[in-house]
């Protein structure tokens, strides 16, 4: 798995961080992509998957991960990052079936892991 221009330098950083190479994720063309072809997210769900592939193994909690991709802190009960974790969690399934890149800490966040 690659990260390419997370954003510090601009399109020119190429950073490894495990899983076979299968997923690159490509900022600032807002885009990701499995097996070199294009995965379909949402601009909501890039800068997620961004943001969470930025911190590898660090466990983020709702509160930073909706500040981070929303621009601002959430409500009490709002539930946007679970939702939009689990497409996400949905759509990669989808392209690397046998590989759990996001996993959730109860009751704290969620980690990704570029391992599986």
């Amino acid at each position: 798995m690659a990260v390419t221009g997370t954003g510090a330098e601009e399109g020119t950083a190429e950073r490894p961080t495990g899983a076979g190479g299968r997923l690159e994720i490509r900022p600032e063309e807002h885009a990701a992509l499995v097996d070199g072809r294009p995965l379909s997210l949402t601009m909501r769900e890039l800068q997620l998957l961004v943001t969470l592939a930025g911190h590898p193994q660090r466990i983020m909690t709702r509160e930073e991960l909706f500040a981070e991709v929303w621009g601002s802190q959430p409500r009490r009960d709002d539930r946007s990052v679970d939702v939009y974790v689990s497409r996400l969690r949905a759509k990669l399934g989808a392209a690397l079936p046998d590989t759990q890149l996001i996993h959730t800490h109860n009751g704290i966040g969620y980690r990704f892991s570029p391992d599986g």
